[in-house]
């Protein structure tokens, strides 16, 4: 039976397949939020979560909730809807924005896991250059978005949120499309949710999940593309 993992102050995670089965996927316990700790826990397939009550949580779950990136994205009604809209989309022009706006709490949630925190250490992560948000605009209103961090081809999505019907999935199409469009081969949702159901996640076995990542974690792709830019949407 594998056993939860306390880490210390040395950068280091055991094994993902060590993780525990119940509750699924809790791997270790501790530890900081540091860039480069971060940076290790994605390129291993693993990641925080956990209430700011708590200690830190890394886990590795199993199934994993994934995107195989592809065009066209999304279901005939979103489409003719995202064809109807003016909403404007742009890559890194309001990280911390979106930061609150995913740290807010949903309508069914009495509060938030995304603590100042775990905000702070993102933000950090995307002033270093590796950690990048998508935005949906209705005229100068934040109205929707997404943040994540990319690991060679694979981008291991964090949060999103929306404030408008629709204005994540559009976020989400705006990632899809450019995902493909620059090589990737992977989207990493992490746990599955009907949300993500809704946008056509499947779950794949944590063992093939980590397969697919060590395969494209170190494809080189351009720090360029995530420069910060206006995207039109492709539909």
């Amino acid at each position: 039976m594998n056993s939860l993992s306390y880490l210390n102050q040395a950068i280091g995670f055991p094994p993902p397949e060590h993780a525990l089965n119940d509750p699924n996927g809790l791997l270790a316990i501790g530890g900081d939020l540091q860039p480069q700790r971060l940076q290790q826990a994605y390129y291993q397939g693993i990641f925080p979560w956990f209430n700011a009550q708590d200690p830190i949580l890394w886990w590795s779950p199993d199934p994993r909730a994934v995107f195989v990136p592809t065009h066209p994205f999304g279901s005939r009604s979103l489409i003719k809807f995202l064809k109807k809209v003016s909403w404007r989309y742009t890559i890194n022009h309001a990280f911390l924005d979106v930061l609150a706006g995913c740290a807010a709490p949903r309508s069914n949630q009495d509060g938030t896991w995304i603590s100042a925190e775990i905000q702070m250490a993102y933000y950090e992560l995307h002033l270093q250059g590796k950690a990048h948000s998508i935005e949906v605009w209705d005229g100068d209103h934040l109205i929707g978005g997404l943040y994540g961090i990319p690991v060679g081809g694979v981008f291991c999505g964090e949060s999103m949120f929306h404030r408008q019907t629709n204005a994540s999935k559009a976020a989400f199409a705006i990632l899809n499309q450019h995902t493909v469009k620059h090589g990737f081969h992977l989207i990493d949702a992490q746990v599955m949710n009907p949300h993500l159901v809704s946008l056509g996640a499947k779950a794949l076995a944590r063992s093939e999940f980590l397969h697919l990542l060590r395969q494209y974690r170190d494809q080189h792709i351009s720090a360029a593309i995530w420069s910060p830019q206006e995207v039109f949407i492709e539909l």
